[in-house]
């Protein structure tokens, strides 16, 4: 029977402030690993938050944290996703990284740019999905505001993701969107959703915590209110396996009436 141990790293963003986002990423990325946890996410863009202002100067230490990140996953076995400002070519991209046991082996530019808060004034938009062989299982990547759009979700799903991983920053006024909607994707494409929300105040703005893990069943098999904390879970794959075979939702789809993602 195989199962996993995840864990979704909930603390509160300093905005533009590098060096304490890390000191507080890599302590609780420690703690979680002693723990014997072999997927943790990080929440979206947690070396900066959304500094608008300074994010052509902050992106340029993203590659040193990424080194970090391998230095550490090596050491402890882990996998570690979470979204960090990625400049290429004068562009800033919110780019997920995955990084499985010291290698980076797979990244992700968010898709779906949250119009509504200027998101697509200030990054560049990805152009691609992502579901990759992990040594924990075929992991898919979604970012915050992406949680609103199905296809992607069924696209990595349909790719064969069997975890997918979201780091975010939700405001508190749709929380309640957020608990909802994890659920939701879990449950249609029967997969496990380890779900990463920073909390309390930033900048402006208030974000809810309310991180989750939650089973393909649909059960949060853990949750977080609003403080810093370590949500940690274990997922049996066996059980995902046993209910994907009594109620075969990918196979009955009906493509030929509305198309693939």
């Amino acid at each position: 029977m195989k199962q996993l141990r995840c864990a979704a790293i909930q603390f509160n963003i300093d905005l533009g402030n590098i060096d304490n986002n890390r000191k507080q990423a890599t302590e609780a990325l420690n703690r979680v690993a002693a723990d014997g946890v072999k997927l943790a996410v990080l929440p979206e863009m947690w070396s900066t938050g959304y500094d608008y202002r300074h994010l052509p100067t902050l992106a340029r230490r993203t590659p040193e944290i990424v080194k970090e990140l391998q230095q550490l996953c090596a050491e402890s076995g882990m996998v570690c996703v979470g979204s960090l400002p990625e400049l290429s070519d004068g562009q800033i991209y919110n780019t997920a990284y995955v990084i499985d046991q010291g290698e980076v082996v797979g990244s992700y530019r968010k898709l779906h740019l949250f119009s509504a808060m200027g998101e697509d004034r200030h990054l560049g938009a990805g152009n691609h999905s992502l579901v990759v062989a992990t040594s924990v299982g075929k992991v898919g990547v979604a970012i915050c505001y992406d949680l609103r759009f199905p296809e992607l979700f069924r696209k990595l799903a349909l790719a064969g993701a069997e975890v997918i991983c979201v780091p975010a920053e939700w405001p508190k006024p749709r929380g309640e969107h957020w608990q909802t909607l994890l659920r939701a994707r879990a449950i249609e494409n029967q997969l496990f959703v380890v779900a990463a929300n920073c909390c309390r105040v930033q900048g402006k703005l208030d974000f809810c915590g309310l991180s989750r893990i939650i089973s393909p069943l649909g059960t949060v098999l853990a949750q977080a209110a609003e403080e810093d904390i370590e949500l940690i879970a274990d997922g049996d794959f066996a059980e995902m396996q046993t209910y994907r075979d009594q109620i075969k939702i990918l196979h009955d789809r009906r493509a030929d009436i509305y198309g693939t993602p």
